[in-house]
């Protein structure tokens, strides 16, 4: 998939029929500069270098120095669409964003499956201000799922059916935007006034949850009993500590909230959908059907 960035309006394009997967429609998640931005970063790029890391063989889009948060809205065909939709967290250590492995090529998985998906650019490198480095991320992600419902109806999905999901990083940032109560900055405009947390959560190996080194979920991981229902994939050989998915399943277990815990054996990171000979690359197949017994991929 390829993005066009579409400089029309939501309402315009939508009834000129463009909205789809060939075609996103590309957002702007804040009306002038994000909060708490005042630095000046190079212009974003890929920093994918020729001898870069590849995976199942293939190059991965590494996007840096992300200064604009947009959202990318990828609309999947009339005849599978469900009004499901899904907002995507890529990860990259909130250094850059894996923004095809973990964002275009989720979008294209979840439109074959009848979900409208939007793939989250949150910014990146992390301002890390007061050493708390997933607050622009989630700042970005609470704004994205906001401004999403708030269009719910010019995008013909169900307002209480907007999920959000996570690969790395992006997951510590989709569990924070759901987990969280309070906006994590001060009010920009009606926008603000509509609810910023998911119907539904898919974390794919988060990291962040458990600081390095330990075996309890951070102090900025609550859980309470009007968290909404999780997916968790990981292996068990993770780099990325899959306590980060277990430990979090236990509270939410504990809470009471519905969730569903795989955690296969091999696999390592950062293999987004791309399969390998590992089984944990199956992970898809066990959420779609995780989602079907959700209620959440009923047709209109």
């Amino acid at each position: 998939m390829k993005i066009k960035f579409v400089a029309v309006l939501l309402t315009t394009c939508l009834a000129a029929q463009i909205c789809d997967a060939a075609d996103p429609v590309v957002l702007n998640l804040w009306p002038g500069k994000a909060p708490g931005e005042t630095k000046e970063f190079p212009p974003e790029a890929d920093t994918t270098k020729d001898d870069g890391r590849l995976v199942a063989g293939r190059r991965v889009i590494r996007l840096g120095n992300v200064s604009t948060p947009q959202i990318a809205i990828y609309r999947p065909p009339a005849d599978k669409d469900t009004g499901a939709a899904m907002i995507v967290a890529p990860g990259g250590g909130f250094h850059i964003l894996a923004y095809d492995l973990e964002g275009t090529e989720v979008a294209e998985w979840l439109n074959t499956i009848g979900v409208t998906a939007i793939v989250l650019k949150y910014r990146v490198p992390a301002r890390d201000r007061e050493g708390v480095r997933w607050r622009e991320a989630v700042q970005d992600g609470q704004r994205a799922m906001s401004l999403v419902r708030s269009k719910a109806a010019e995008l013909g999905i169900k307002p209480d059916r907007i999920g959000m999901m996570g690969f790395s990083a992006g997951g510590e940032t989709a569990a924070l935007t759901a987990l969280l109560k309070e906006k994590q900055y001060p009010e920009v405009d009606a926008v603000d006034n509509v609810s910023h947390r998911p119907d539904f959560v898919g974390l794919i190996y988060p990291g962040g949850l458990v600081p390095k080194g330990g075996t309890k979920l951070g102090d900025h991981v609550k859980v309470t009993d009007k968290a909404p229902p999780f997916f968790f994939a990981h292996a068990n050989d993770d780099r990325v500590t899959p306590l980060s998915s277990a430990l979090l399943y236990v509270e939410l277990k504990k809470a009471g909230v519905p969730a569903e815990l795989h955690i296969y054996e091999r696999g390592g990171h950062g293999y987004g959908l791309r399969k390998t000979r590992d089984a944990v690359t199956k992970w898809p197949t066990r959420m779609k059907t995780w989602m079907e017994a959700q209620g959440l991929l009923k047709k209109k």
